[in-house]
């Protein structure tokens, strides 16, 4: 049984907030009632010296989450993208947690390598480096292959990562159902689903060739982008447990001295940060959701160069074209489409009355387009939004929320490089050509081709479909099923039942 073993754990992590300073921060963020606080403090007391002491120069959630460990900082990255969950400022906070982990000895990562690839480092590789970068689930290392000469990154997930990670979710899923059990005030932020999307994050992580196969299609789809690349994929020295790349040398986009010291225009390299981030999302539909400085490069031919394709986020076409009309109705500030698009996609409920969402709206995009053109936000415009939308009984849709959620950091990331930018006009370019593009006659014929493509696959069935189709509305209906519960030895066997789970529940 590991209910024993999950409330360890439970008391390890409340004894490190409440040891940090993290406890009270946390109760905040789920608006936790006088009981609750009451009942935490007194459980949590006695085995504070339990807690994990942490880094004191970190805020306290910061310094909780990385002193207790991987499954614990990935979850808080997660979390920086819930705002909806754990209220803005923390999200705000949770947004400098980026992978703060010591590396693992080189020794382990070749052992590793070996043991996955099935090849000897030694005589493979003439070069193999120490790490170049660690993070909460891998590291990263420069190797040179020794026949081709070739320089490549090696992605090498932690040593035991996987036991260690999904030992740590099975007891979120223990804490989540307690939280709804007896805390009936958190249930608004649904932990237990939550839960689910983070262990369906880590689960997709921990595998390598699902993030390998992430990047092989995005490099698919921007192959012939300009200004824009994404390292090579190298299948043969690729695996569950390890991943290898082409090397690019470049500059990380968080060392702006650099960046500026280059013949790099800030106002064009700022915008095609942008409007690569939008064309990824709109005409593909498949965007980098982690496009942090730390995983963007620029090279010396001027390329924008993306690495790390663990969280990728997709967007369907309806989405698309209904996020892209948003985006035109700001610009073209017509609050009454903008509020349309809402209703039609469904988005918000029938019920609810459009002129009223479109007043909403407006009160929303007038206060931003009031400001000079270099302070507009379109990061802020989306939170304002989904804020609104939230009001008028929008469900949360995760993709929506990595999607608003990146457009803050790549917009972040622009204005370090171009503090005066201004966003529109490193949008309404891309935009306007998917609108054109999607919605116009050019779509409309797309439209009609693909659905013609359909009918002729299944032209030749459709005279046996239909012979089907008129025998079944011909034929009687079949009679009715006898009760499965009318036999007395069934009811009797129900009974039985019925009374040990109440027995066990009581």
């Amino acid at each position: 049984m590991r209910g024993p073993h999950n409330i360890w754990r439970l008391i390890r992590t409340g004894a490190t907030f409440e040891r940090s300073g993290a406890m009270d921060v946390a109760l905040d963020a789920m608006e936790a009632p006088t009981s609750i606080r009451i009942a935490a403090k007194v459980l949590v007391w006695p085995f504070k010296w339990l807690g994990l002491k942490g880094d004191p120069e970190q805020p306290p959630v910061l310094r909780a989450l990385v002193a207790l460990g991987p499954a614990y900082i990935k979850f808080g990255q997660l979390m920086s993208t819930r705002p909806d969950v754990v209220g803005q400022q923390m999200a705000d906070e949770l947004k400098v947690l980026q992978d703060s982990l010591p590396p693992f000895s080189t020794a382990e990562a070749i052992a590793e390598v070996e043991r996955e690839l099935g090849i000897m480092v030694s005589t493979y590789f003439s070069e193999f480096s120490e790490p170049v970068a660690a993070a909460s689930l891998a590291q990263v290392h420069r190797a040179v292959i020794r026949e081709t000469g070739q320089a490549v990154a090696v992605k090498v997930l932690r040593p035991g990562i996987e036991k260690a990670f999904m030992r740590d979710v099975d007891a979120f899923h223990f804490a989540a159902k307690v939280v709804e059990a007896f805390a009936p005030f958190a249930r608004r932020l649904k932990p237990t689903s939550v839960i689910d999307h983070f262990e369906g994050i880590v689960r997709a992580e921990l595998d390598l060739r699902t993030e390998a196969s992430a990047g092989d299609e995005f490099a698919a789809n921007t192959k012939n982008d300009k200004g824009f690349s994404v390292p090579a994929l190298i299948w043969p020295l690729s695996a569950r447990r390890v991943m290898t790349t082409e090397w690019v040398e470049g500059i990380p986009l968080g060392d702006v001295e650099a960046l500026l010291a280059t013949d790099l225009d800030p106002v064009e390299f700022s915008t095609r940060i942008i409007e690569t981030f939008l064309r990824h999302a709109l005409r593909d539909g498949f965007f980098h959701g982690d496009m942090h400085q730390g995983n963007l490069k620029y090279t010396e031919n001027g390329d924008l160069v993306a690495f790390d394709f663990g969280i990728m986020g997709r967007i369907d076409s309806n989405t698309r074209r209904a996020y892209a009309q948003i985006l035109f109705g700001f610009l073209k500030r017509d609050y009454k489409r903008v509020a349309e698009v809402h209703f039609e996609a469904g988005y918000v409920p029938a019920d609810q009355d459009v002129e009223e969402f479109a007043l909403a709206i407006r009160a929303i995009g007038e206060p931003i387009f009031g400001q000079d053109a270099s302070q507009i936000s379109m990061a802020r415009l989306l939170s304002q939004l989904f804020d609104v939308t939230e009001r008028f009984g929008m469900e949360t849709r995760t993709e929506l929320i990595l999607l608003q959620r990146t457009m803050v950091v790549v917009e972040g990331v622009a204005r370090t490089i171009n503090p005066d930018m201004n966003m529109w006009e490193g949008s309404h370019t891309v935009v306007e050509t998917y609108i054109r593009d999607s919605l116009g006659p050019k779509a409309m014929g797309k439209d009609l081709f693909d659905t013609l493509k359909v009918l002729a696959r299944f032209g030749p069935l459709l005279p046996q479909l239909a012979e089907t189709a008129l025998l079944q509305a011909a034929a009687p209906p079949p009679p009715p099923r006898k009760p499965r519960w009318t036999n007395p030895r069934s009811l009797v066997l129900g009974a039985l039942v019925g009374a040990a789970v109440m027995w066990l529940l009581r």
